[in-house]
């Protein structure tokens, strides 16, 4: 089988990894922490810089530019990382101001030194769609059940962890029953063509290039996870006048660089295939299909969106990965609620 180059990229329409929410329990949001800021009217933004975290190729970037919102009146600085789960290691390094992730990183990162540094200021709503457990091109594995056995890839504190678990729970197996393989997108990709391992749980263009390669889908998790992506901002940048107000205008633009992406899906696309290398077809009938299911947009911090992550808490808890009982709404803040509900209309 010939290799494509792999590419450690994630799809614009699948912006980072998500987690289940469908049966959430209920989460007392009474502990959310609220660092409440002195006002920023007055800030001068052409002395702020804000540092963001991007996953895979600028994708926050080029949506900026197609949109034509990236005359922003101070300055962003992007930052390429391969997983959210690297975004928090660099926003506890205090190297990121903003990051964004699936609901998964935040739980691990909230149990290191300072909290991880974070607070989950507000999320985002996307698409479920490119997270998946595929199989090589030939192999002859029919369901999740036949895992048994084999070496499994997965990127670690994300949602293919969450997913394949979850998965693996349905089939009537548990996670002690295959021989999981921790890997990077890029490189779980490489494993899987070239034979190194069975199936892949994994996400956004390391799937692309999966199916680009001959590879099946074994699994979905489009009905696992739950579409969530929080939005976190380090403990610096919420205290910061500058940065706090650059931050809730960033976020405004973000959103209507979204809106602005489904109006223009066909230029979009084209962006989108150059910078992930696939037939321009496929990246349109993918956008589509994800802005179908869930119309990217940002919302302030909610009740149900702690409850969601608090589910995945709960599940994580249950089989052990999880040493202790963690509180999520211990590491989200409301801090930016009122700025954000104006400045996105809600």
């Amino acid at each position: 089988m010939k290799k494509a180059k792999i590419i450690s990229v994630l799809c614009a329409i699948s912006i980072l990894f998500v987690g289940c929410g469908s049966t959430a329990t209920t989460s007392n949001s009474s502990n959310v922490t609220s660092n409440k800021t002195a006002t920023t009217s007055s800030v001068d933004l052409s002395t702020v810089t804000i540092t963001v975290g991007e996953t895979g190729w600028k994708s926050k970037e080029a949506q900026f530019k197609a949109a034509g919102l990236d005359d922003t009146p101070y300055k962003v600085e992007y930052v390429n990382f391969q997983g959210g789960n690297l975004q928090l290691e660099a926003q506890a390094a205090k190297q990121l101001d903003l990051a964004s992730t699936s609901e998964i990183p935040p739980i691990f990162a909230s149990q290191s030194t300072n909290g991880g540094n974070f607070k989950v200021i507000a999320y985002s709503q996307a698409n479920t769609l490119l997270q998946e457990l595929v199989i090589p091109k030939g192999s002859k594995l029919k369901s999740v059940a036949d895992l048994k056995g084999k070496k499994v890839a997965y990127v670690d504190s994300t949602t293919a962890h969450y997913f394949l678990l979850k998965m693996l729970q349905e089939a009537g197996l548990t996670w002690s029953d295959i021989t999981p393989v921790e890997l990077s997108t890029p490189d779980g990709a490489t494993a899987l063509i070239g034979g190194k391992v069975d199936a892949l749980a994994s996400y956004g263009n390391a799937i692309i290039t999966a199916h680009l390669n001959g590879a099946t889908t074994l699994a979905s998790a489009k009905d696992i996870l739950s579409g969530n992506f929080p939005i976190e901002a380090s403990l610096s940048a919420i205290s910061d006048p500058g940065k706090h107000a650059a931050i809730v205008d960033y976020l405004s633009r973000l959103n209507k660089a979204t809106a602005w992406t489904r109006e223009n899906s066909e230029e979009w696309a084209t962006l989108v295939a150059a910078a992930t290398k696939q037939p321009l077809a496929q990246a349109l009938s993918t956008f589509k299909e994800a802005e179908a299911q869930t119309p990217t947009k940002i919302s302030p911090t909610s009740k149900e969106a702690i409850a969601s992550q608090q589910d995945i808490v709960d599940t994580f808890f249950k089989v052990g990965l999880l040493k202790s009982k963690v509180d999520v709404s211990s590491f989200w803040s409301n801090a930016f609620d009122d700025e954000l509900n104006k400045a996105l209309g809600q």
